[in-house]
């Protein structure tokens, strides 16, 4: 079922690792241009576009875009028990974990007299984006917004597209996840247009103000990805999120019911969904293999399972060592890696990149997804290289305040108008120069 690359005795160079190795198409850039125009259509004329392209993409037109309160409310109040019971745990584990993130303020003294501190305020007011496609995703609103509070982002929104089965609201399951955790605006809105409303603002159709955001965070489709490298600075955001991808590295001591299991539960989101497998063992790849069909069969989504496990962004990566395992997972920067190997603990020290580390056979990405306390939403496509899963961190930013008292702009002042001078730029010499009576 897996498609198979040989690097036993091989380990090409990083480059040539990542133009090797199994992952996606995703145009991103050809997305714009469906993209622009409904973004420029909602800049434009607000509330009015962003219903006629729900309309037309999620073919519902709701009376309005903002959710009414009561109606969290009483998705919350039918929300099955054991779901809540669920969600409640994911956002207490979430909270212990994120209120550990937060830094501290720092203040360094290079003189008498003269600080720096570096203080970290949060962004104002945040966008937070929850998808509804194949699935629904309460989960990815405990993600985003526990964080964001975390920080101390005093204005949210939850954003997530409108359900014809739902008479024009998002699912319910995300409405009782905002009400959970205490936001109490909802947006009906999904895609392109949702980033645009969120990143322009506009007035609702009963009246009511939807403000901007200044910052806009969560996953979606490619056209959502469009838009939010579109309006990048017109919005901050998180990152420009692909199709999902867990890559396992396993040696002959893994259980390949495990493995198998664990590259289904992620080709379940997606018919693009990556899963890899990365193994020193032969064999071990052959009883995955042999694992795999009856466990396609069984499963609910089926169809996408089987298409995401065939694509060409899935397969079984055969090396030699362990050793060579890691330069293949580094060089792939997975969102989520397995470690699955003897001394399992040891291997996932030694990794470099990737989004998250799921450490040995009891550590499965889907409990990252919902109950380990981790964040979920993380960089894909290789961007794990070089940036990090959504944090707290994500929703602060550092402010360098600098205080000097005249003492300790003197004692410095020369080595100012000599750089000044050096970099020909007189007149910031001369500032500093302007203090002290025009000398030096």
């Amino acid at each position: 079922m897996l498609n198979r690359t040989d690097l036993r005795g091989r380990v090409p160079s990083p480059a040539e690792l990542r133009d090797a190795l199994p992952r996606p198409e995703v145009d991103v850039d050809a997305a714009l241009h469906q993209v622009r125009p409904v973004v420029e259509a909602v800049r434009d004329r607000g509330v009015e576009a962003v219903l006629e392209y729900t309309e037309r993409f999620d073919r519902v037109r709701p009376a309005a875009v903002r959710v009414p309160g009561a109606e969290c409310a009483r998705a919350l109040e039918e929300l099955d028990p054991a779901v809540r019971g669920a969600l409640e745990e994911s956002i207490a584990r979430a909270r212990k974990v994120h209120a550990d993130q937060r830094r501290a303020e720092v203040t360094t003294e290079l003189a008498e007299g003269g600080t720096v501190t570096e203080r970290w305020v949060p962004v104002e007011r945040v966008g937070l984006y929850a998808p509804g496609g194949l699935a629904v995703y309460p989960s990815t609103v405990v993600m985003n917004v526990v964080p964001a509070q975390a920080a101390g982002v005093e204005s949210l929104v939850v954003c997530s597209p409108p359900q014809a089965e739902f008479g024009g609201l998002p699912h319910p399951t995300i409405l009782a996840a905002a009400a959970l955790l205490g936001v109490d605006e909802v947006w009906g809105a999904g895609g392109a247009q949702a980033v645009a409303l969120m990143a322009y603002g506009a007035t609702d159709t009963d009246g009511t103000a939807l403000p901007p955001v200044d910052m806009v965070t969560g996953p979606g489709n490619i056209f959502l990805t469009a838009a939010k490298r579109m309006l990048r600075g017109v919005i901050g955001i998180d990152s420009e999120a692909g199709p999902t991808e867990v890559m396992i590295l396993a040696d002959e001591t893994a259980d390949p019911a495990h493995v198998a299991a664990d590259l289904v539960s992620q080709a379940e989101h997606d018919p693009m969904a990556a899963s890899v497998l990365v193994t020193t063992s032969p064999e071990l790849a052959d009883a995955v293999d042999a694992a795999l069909p009856a466990r396609v069969g069984a499963t609910k989504h089926t169809g996408r399972v089987a298409e995401a496990l065939a694509g060409k962004q899935s397969g079984v990566i055969l090396v030699s060592t362990v050793d060579d395992g890691l330069r293949v997972v580094d060089a792939y920067a997975a969102e989520h890696l397995e470690i699955q190997t003897a001394d399992a603990r040891a291997v996932a020290a030694r990794v470099r990149n990737a989004g998250a580390i799921f450490v040995g056979a009891y550590a499965p990405v889907s409990l990252g997804d919902y109950c380990a306390g981790s964040n979920h939403v993380l960089p894909t496509g290789g961007q794990a290289r070089h940036s990090s899963g959504l944090s707290v961190q994500s929703f602060l930013r550092g402010i360098h305040v600098v205080d000097y008292d005249e003492a300790a702009l003197r004692q410095v002042a020369a080595q100012v108008v000599a750089l000044a001078e050096a970099e020909d730029l007189p007149a910031h010499g001369e500032a500093v120069q302007a203090r002290f009576g025009g000398t030096r």
